[in-house]
């Protein structure tokens, strides 16, 4: 089994940096707080991150079910790994500072539309799931391919719905309306 290349793994390195910098600038900007989230957080962090691990590990474990071309695999994982951190970059830089890593509303909060909120009410876990994604298609492995693209949705799934609620909570009919005209995660299909 060959090793990861190089691009692979300093794309999954720029991508831990930016959360990282996401989490400092919550944690600086007093808006870490953990009570509405419901554990949804670790939630997430745990799909993500047990989908990458189980991927990496996975890949050596079972390499029978290796991909063909495996350096096309990386290149393409490559490339979605990079499309999903621009989506996620774009879905912080338009919310600017209403952004966070925590759940948390504010009652003069705007329910913003533009950016690529036009499309979709969570881009930045769009964003993320393309990340994902992208690892499993670099790692080279169909099962590692598989667990990428199925663990990281269920559990950003929770995350959603309490997310969805506590906007609703605090919004109200602003937000319900929005929910109208767009997508959850996908443009145009869901």
């Amino acid at each position: 089994m060959p090793a990861l290349p190089t691009a692979f793994l300093v794309s999954i390195f720029c991508w831990s940096a930016f959360e990282g910098g996401l989490l400092v600038r919550d944690l600086v900007r007093r808006k870490g707080r953990l009570g509405r989230d419901r554990g949804t957080r670790a939630i997430v962090s745990l799909s993500l991150g047990g989908s990458i691990f189980l991927g990496i590990v996975l890949r050596g474990w079972v390499p029978a079910l290796g991909t063909p071309a495996p350096h096309v695999f990386a290149a393409a994982g490559i490339v979605v790994i990079w499309v999903g951190l621009a989506v996620r970059v774009w879905a912080v830089l338009t919310l600017g500072g209403a952004f966070s890593t925590f759940i948390q509303v504010d009652a003069d909060q705007v329910v913003v539309t533009r950016g690529p909120y036009r499309w979709v009410r969570h881009p930045s876990y769009t964003g993320l799931l393309l990340i994902a994604l992208g690892f499993g298609l670099g790692a080279g492995n169909w099962l590692s391919l598989v667990i990428c693209a199925v663990l990281p949705p269920l559990g950003l799934l929770p995350r959603i719905a309490v997310e969805e609620a506590e906007m609703i909570r605090v919004l109200g009919e602003r937000y319900r309306g929005y929910q109208k005209t767009t997508h959850r995660l996908v443009p145009g299909l869901w």
